[in-house]
């Protein structure tokens, strides 16, 4: 069915986006649909993008959007083309779901067509993302059946039925290098031509490949040189200051995060071993290897993880540094996994988690008490995943981002090498249903001894911090571990202004008139208790005598009332006014997503208001205005 094609294209930053993609892949391949390789031959375009910062596109989008950003492109360029898109997005940002408007608005210049209307996803739902892309999949399905209906005698691919992966694990005596193997059509071919047409074919398609947060970073091996808990012990919750080393210079400015990639609990991994009886098979040499030869055109897809196409490893090493056994469990895992088992009554309870219907009941099983999946395999104990599909079934174990709270001299060691600095809280809790649940990522970063090497990889942040702003005074509101980021400007901006220093100093010997000064910085903090959080707050005082600097804290705990930064830019209205409009200067707001962004636009509104003689919505005009101009920026979690 030649008229039947489809691509399905996205752009993750931390693989979101990738899952949707792979999940309507999966309904539009069920209804028949195929690939091929043009953009512009497709029957159907559905792009899932995210998006990042203050309204960006994910890294590994990047490339495709600015290729279609070109002048010479025609507005026919895409008249053939019949698309949607659905974007992923959190509304505590302003600009939500920035990506997939934009996106959406310049295919439609270019010529496109949209096939069915835009989906918008908000973290902030109360059932997650799903609570919107579940209705709009299952619509989205429907509506194609009806635009490009199937031939008499060919129905829709039932759902019992286990569609084929693109790739699987074998052993590496059945996977040799080189060797000739008789793929699904009968066709023989050397694995190796295979790998090398899928690479070459991925770099001319920059919104394919991998599920991972970008295009392939490159890895850089640090040294853990110091790991120190901030909070006392009687604390509730556990904050680290972690530094690391590497072996080479590094650049990055203030905003930019430093991804860590963890390591599953080795306890966890023989628990799934067991339970899955890959006892016997689980130090054996073992590789991907597609399950058919693509002769036609076609893009095909890498394997599900982001390992070399020729890697030799072990299931083991997969399941301990590759694949997420802790992982909340998506729809389409109760849907894989209902075909590995032969009781009837786990089937089609897995099965009922996959229906619209019952999303609540799912949400409710899933990411209400964070059930793993390692705990669903435990419960649906008649499930056995073939150790073939380990890698089709498990989510990849995707690396976690941390804003790096270094900056200035402290980025650098003596030598010159790269330093990172991290303000990390250990998460750790008690869910609804009174188990206690770890961090992957910090559960693996508060055990590392000091000394401990692991790989990172180093990734822009979305805050855009430029030296040329230094004369623009800031106001800094950072919450909890949202100082982190914070610091790092700090940091940065004392190293501005003694640069700036050093500058005047010259232009007067120089008897050239002028004055070069960086702007005031005012910090708003806020934490539990002065005595248990308020992070390097003796820092603060000797960073206070040495550049214009203020800090101003909201403990919550300390007192009957509770207060909280957006008090403090109320309590210090007149100067927040006097800094964001009569001096131009700029916002950060960073920290945890939620109540907290809103909250601190809303007093920003009431102060525009109160000391600017707006009303309601000539306050919320100038905060959009901000945001235009690069001066109101946030970056939450």
């Amino acid at each position: 069915m030649p008229s039947r094609s489809a691509l399905i294209a996205y752009g993750t930053e931390t693989g979101n986006a990738c899952d949707y993609a792979e999940e309507l892949g999966r309904i539009l391949e069920r209804i028949h649909f195929w690939t091929h390789s043009s953009l512009r031959t497709y029957s159907v375009l559905v792009i899932v993008v995210s998006t990042t910062g203050q309204g960006d596109f994910p890294v590994n989008a990047r490339l495709f959007w600015k290729s279609l950003l070109r002048r010479k492109l025609p507005a026919t360029y895409l008249e053939d083309v019949q698309f949607t898109t659905f974007g992923l997005g959190d509304t505590s940002y302003p600009k939500f779901n920035w990506a997939a408007r934009k996106l959406h608005k310049r295919l439609v210049q270019l010529g496109a067509k949209e096939v069915y209307p835009r989906g918008e996803a908000d973290e902030q739902h109360e059932e997650g993302l799903d609570g919107s892309f579940v209705p709009w999949s299952y619509d989205l399905r429907h509506q194609l059946l009806i635009r490009y209906p199937l031939p008499e005698g060919i129905n829709p691919i039932s759902d019992k039925i286990l569609l084929e992966p693109k790739w699987t694990l074998s052993l590496q005596q059945d996977v040799s290098n080189g060797s000739d193997k008789v793929f699904l059509n009968g066709v023989h071919k050397k694995y190796n031509d295979v790998a090398d047409s899928n690479h070459d074919q991925q770099a001319a398609h920059p919104l394919s490949g991998y599920c991972g947060s970008g295009p392939a970073a490159q890895y850089m091996t640090v040294t853990m040189e110091e790991n120190r808990r901030m909070t006392p012990d009687t604390h509730w919750q556990d904050v680290r200051h972690l530094v690391f080393t590497g072996d080479s210079p590094a650049l990055y400015e203030p905003g930019d995060v430093l991804t860590i990639y963890p390591k599953n609990n080795p306890e966890h991994v023989d628990q799934l071993i067991r339970r899955m009886d890959w006892t016997e098979i689980v130090d054996s040499l073992i590789q991907f290897a597609p399950t058919r030869l693509v002769n036609d055109g076609s893009l095909h897809p890498s394997p599900p993880i982001t390992l070399s196409v020729n890697a030799v490893t072990t299931l083991r090493t997969l399941l301990t540094e590759h694949l997420d056994l802790t992982a909340i469990p998506r729809r389409s895992f109760f849907s894989l996994i209902s075909h590995f088992t032969n009781d009837q009554f786990h089937k089609d309870r897995l099965l009922e988690f996959t229906k619209p219907e019952y999303i609540d009941e799912l949400y409710d099983y899933t990411t209400r008490p964070r059930r793993s999946i390692l705990e669903v395999l435990q419960e649906f104990e008649s499930v056995k995943i073939p150790w073939q599909w380990a890698a089709n079934t498990l989510p990849e174990l995707r690396g976690r981002q941390f804003s790096i709270a270094s900056g200035g001299q402290l980025k650098i060691t003596p030598d010159g090498m790269a330093r990172f600095e991290l303000l990390v809280a250990i998460v750790k809790y008690k869910t609804v249903i009174k188990k206690i649940r770890e961090g992957l990522c910090t559960r693996y970063l508060a055990g590392l001894p000091v000394g401990a090497q692991i790989r990172v990889t180093l990734q822009k942040g979305g805050l855009a911090i430029t030296k040329a702003e230094a004369w623009r005074p800031v106001l800094m509101i950072g919450p909890g571990t949202g100082v982190a980021p914070m610091r790092s400007l700090i940091w940065e901006r004392l190293q501005w202004s003694t640069t700036l220093k050093s500058q005047t100093e010259a232009l007067s010997k120089s008897h050239v008139n002028g004055s070069i000064e960086i702007g005031p910085s005012v910090l708003f903090f806020g934490c539990r208790s002065q005595n248990a959080d308020y992070f390097h707050h003796q820092e603060w005082e000797n960073l206070c005598t040495k550049m214009p600097l203020e800090v101003q804290a909201a403990f919550s705990r300390d007192q009957s009332q509770k207060v909280y930064v957006q008090d403090l830019i109320k309590k210090y209205a007149e100067e927040v006014f006097r800094l964001i409009h009569q001096l131009s200067g700029i916002v950060y707001v960073c920290g945890s997503s939620g109540k907290m962004p809103q909250a601190v636009r809303a007093a920003l509104a009431e102060v525009f208001r109160d000391h600017g003689g707006m009303d309601q919505e000539t306050s919320e005009r100038y905060l959009e205005a901000m945001e235009k101009d690069g001066r109101y920026k946030q970056e939450t979690w």
